[in-house]
């Protein structure tokens, strides 16, 4: 399985995803563009591109050591997990095989990304919170991918809304760096950019791809 997580692949369906979707926007002449979503509202369009790409989509599931927990209400939850060829995910509750989906992916095969958003403009303003986004919250998430057993697959996706593609290189370098000094296990990054339509400030997206060890 490991080898079929390629995160250039991953990363080049999200890319298409957010390039098509900014795309409609700028069609419908809308005032604002896909960076003015809140984190939560981006999140069906990186389901649809995956979808697109031919893979299996949950959002919002709970993390193998949490699923031992008797109320589903309990326990963290991963913003996006990840199945090839859209096959189903392994459920948490036993099933018989007459009810069983067909080849299920075990929780441990499946790719499990925590996605984070981050503008540097919000309605023609700096974001205050753009500096502090960027570090503290993505790394407790990192923390909890790679303390999981049950996790052999994990990522990290960081979506940079900015002035320019420059400024989100920057950016994304010091986080690496920080990173490393506070033990965040991730490894090398695959990156995507593109153009945006100037709207509020931001004319660049781009989408920053980490494994986490």
């Amino acid at each position: 399985m490991a080898a079929r997580w390629s995160l250039p692949s991953i990363l080049d369906a999200l890319h298409e995803g957010l390039v098509q979707a900014s795309a409609e926007v700028d069609l419908e002449q809308a005032v604002r563009g896909i960076d003015s979503l809140q984190e939560l509202a981006l999140h069906p369009l990186l389901h649809r591109a995956l979808r697109a790409a031919g893979h299996g989509v949950f959002p919002e599931q709970r993390y193998p050591r949490d699923r031992g927990k008797r109320r589903r209400t309990e326990g963290a939850r991963c913003d996006l997990v990840v199945t090839p060829d859209g096959r189903p995910l392994a459920s948490e509750e036993p099933q018989l095989a007459l009810f069983s989906p067909e080849a299920p992916v075990p929780w441990c095969d499946a790719l499990w990304i925590e996605v984070k958003v981050v503008a540097q403009f919000r309605e023609l303003q700096p974001n205050p919170a753009y500096e502090h986004a960027l570090q503290r919250p993505v790394w407790r998430d990192l923390q909890k991918l790679a303390a999981d057993p049950g996790i052999e697959h994990g990522a990290a996706l960081l979506i940079l809304f900015t002035a320019d593609l420059q400024i989100a290189l920057h950016d994304l370098e010091i986080w690496a760096a920080l990173a490393a000094e506070a033990h965040v296990p991730v490894r090398h990054r695959e990156l995507r950019s593109f153009l945006l339509h100037d709207r509020v400030g931001n004319r660049c997206c781009t989408l920053a791809l980490f494994r986490v060890r």
